[in-house]
């Protein structure tokens, strides 16, 4: 089974070009930003007037993209990937979610934005995360033949996890949508990656 089904190919590298664009230049807008934009301050003072049980909901989702949570998660898709016999997709989340949480944690720095006094926070990090299982799931079921509407699962995976981030006070509104941008240009770029590597090599044996 291939990490990047071949009819979710060319229209996944348009969207991963477009997300690639649109980081880059949302850490450009946002560079050594301390206060949110506008859009940002308005959506957090909406999402603070939440009563319970919203914010007990998003430390639930929150705690997947923490060091345990989120080992968990990926210890079960592995296991689950690799009974399905897709050794490519158990390598992917590994390889994919790592990539993408690492170049968040690369340009954190880089861009220099700010939050709750000082601790840097774009791009998102748990948001990438979420983003990446959700899209390598999604990549996954569609190599068994099903169609599933890709890229709207994988949004939904995203927006909770931004919810929960913004609800948390962990990231501006933004900052979620940079993580977001960062899995959808990392995961199918790893994806492409595994299958000519393993491609090659198969020719080569």
């Amino acid at each position: 089974m291939r990490a990047l089904p071949t009819r979710v190919g060319p229209p996944l590298a348009v969207v991963s070009t477009i997300a690639a664009t649109a980081l880059i230049v949302l850490s450009f807008v946002f560079a050594n930003e301390s206060v949110g934009a506008a859009v940002d301050l308005g959506i957090r003072a909406d999402l603070r007037q939440l009563d319970s049980p919203w914010p007990q909901i998003a430390l639930v989702i929150d705690w997947t993209g923490e060091p345990v949570g989120a080992a968990l998660l990926l210890a079960t898709l592995i296991v689950v990937f690799l009974r399905m016999g897709n050794r490519r997709a158990a390598l992917l989340v590994v390889v994919g979610t790592g990539a993408a949480v690492a170049v968040t944690s690369l340009m954190k720095p880089l861009v220099g934005r700010t939050i709750n006094d000082g601790f840097l926070s774009f791009p998102s990090g748990h948001t990438a995360t979420a983003t990446s299982f959700a899209l390598v799931a999604m990549l996954a079921l569609v190599s068994r033949g099903r169609t599933p509407l890709l890229l709207l699962v994988t949004v939904l995976a995203a927006a909770a996890m931004a919810w929960a981030q913004v609800l948390l006070n962990a990231h501006y509104p933004t900052d979620t949508l940079g993580g977001f941008c960062a899995a959808l240009a990392v995961v199918p770029l790893v994806a492409w990656t595994i299958d000519r590597v393993a491609d090659r090599k198969s020719t080569v044996d």
